[in-house]
């Protein structure tokens, strides 16, 4: 009896091992699946935060370029109120008058009229749209870029 035990002895012992050996088997392929997941999961975070890097670097490319231009506009703006103010430039209005009638010359005629022009209380108003358009152009401008550039990506 002394082998008989001996031997089951032997044999619970080898199928105890052959238990821990396939967990561990187990618990090893485990691993290596989780590392792989995590692989290429960095690779995906790599991924985007490249796409992210280059989305916004675009945006501040975006941003300083409408900025400059509008910036430009702006002064270009400033440029022309102060020459309109000193008197070296006018603002012409694209406007015509009827020529008179022979018998309506006078005082209401415009026979001899000089060329139209802005008056001299609408001028601010008309500085101030200027800037507004500039403004809004480089607005429009922008989100287009934005919209090429960032969301069509």
């Amino acid at each position: 009896m002394n082998s008989i035990s001996a031997t089951l002895l032997w044999l619970l012992a080898g199928v105890v091992m052959c238990l821990l050996l396939d967990r561990l088997l187990d618990e090893r392929n485990d691993a290596v699946r989780e590392r792989d997941s995590a692989r290429t999961e960095v690779t995906g975070l790599r991924e985007a935060a490249r796409i992210s890097g280059e989305m916004l670097a675009d945006r501040d490319d975006i941003d300083r370029t409408r900025t400059e231009a509008l910036n430009h506009a702006r002064s270009e703006n400033t440029e022309l109120r102060r020459a309109v103010d000193a008197g070296r430039q006018r603002l012409r209005v694209n406007a015509v008058c009827r020529a008179s009638e022979p018998h309506q010359t006078g005082p209401g005629g415009v026979a001899d009229a000089a060329t139209a022009e802005l008056a001299t209380d609408a001028r601010p108003d008309y500085f101030t749209l200027r800037d507004q358009l500039a403004l809004s152009r480089e607005m429009i401008l922008g989100l287009q870029d934005h919209v090429r550039r960032i969301c069509l990506r």
